[in-house]
């Protein structure tokens, strides 16, 4: 029998299980370093995941806040103008009614008001204009008429005024050019009555009955109006004219 070492024999055993408990530890190690690994990286996606939902949650709140805000505010300002659009609106038609009344200083008066409220109320300048004119201050009345006419071109009743301006001055060339300028724009009865009145206080009978006839057609009650007007009196003894007015 050969040469047989116990001991080694019994080391060399020992040995090889060492060997497989060790092996079996590390793998148990390894196995919860990578279960470890995992629950982390499960836990960080998580975290991230949570954070982008609270992002996403926030910000369309957050949008909708601002967005509510801004609507509120535009809202609120557009409120407010409206308010103010209305208490010049009152204003005004209380210089109207002031100039209809022929009380013209407090009609400047009210209209200055409304100006300094608002430089771009193109009514205000107009009714101050006219009332200026009565007032015998044609300078600063059409002064005033034609800054009614620059913020609002097409307006009628301020091309009549300015007709009628030039009319009381005298100027009565100028006069006819506006009324015609008003007729553009609206089928006026006063600038057809105006028209009429200037070839009245000319002596055109022709042109005077053209324009009065228009006038009357539009309402009978003009006939009244003519038959008491002063500037008829170069032509009213003429036949076209009486037939007109009977």
């Amino acid at each position: 029998m050969g040469f047989r070492d116990r001991n080694s024999s019994l080391f060399g055993n020992v040995a090889i299980r060492t060997k497989i408990i060790i092996f079996c530890v590390l793998i148990l190690i390894a196995g919860g370093i990578v279960c470890k690994e995992a629950i982390n990286n499960s836990n960080a996606n998580r975290s991230i995941i949570e954070k982008q939902d609270s992002k996403t949650d926030n910000t369309p709140s957050a949008t909708i806040k601002g967005s509510d805000s801004s609507q509120n505010t535009k809202n609120e300002a557009q409120k407010i103008q409206e308010e103010k659009n209305k208490r010049l609106e009152e204003l005004y038609e209380q210089s109207s009614k002031a100039f209809s009344e022929k009380r013209y200083d407090d009609t400047i008066s009210t209209a200055d008001d409304i100006i300094k409220e608002d430089a771009n109320f193109y009514k205000a300048y107009n009714i101050k204009g006219i009332a200026l004119c009565y007032r015998g201050n044609y300078e600063e009345g059409i002064k005033n008429i034609d800054r009614s006419l620059e913020l609002k071109p097409d307006f009628g009743y301020a091309r009549f005024n300015k007709a009628l301006a030039y009319e009381l001055k005298g100027n009565y060339d100028d006069a006819l050019s506006w009324y015609d300028k008003d007729l553009e724009i609206e089928n006026y009865i006063w600038s057809y009555y105006g028209k009429a009145s200037i070839y009245g206080r000319k002596g055109d009978v022709e042109n005077t009955v053209k324009y009065l006839k228009i006038a009357i057609s539009m309402s009978p009650e003009i006939k009244k109006f003519a038959s008491d007007e002063e500037d008829f009196n170069p032509v009213r003894d003429s036949k076209e004219f009486q037939d007109l007015i009977k």
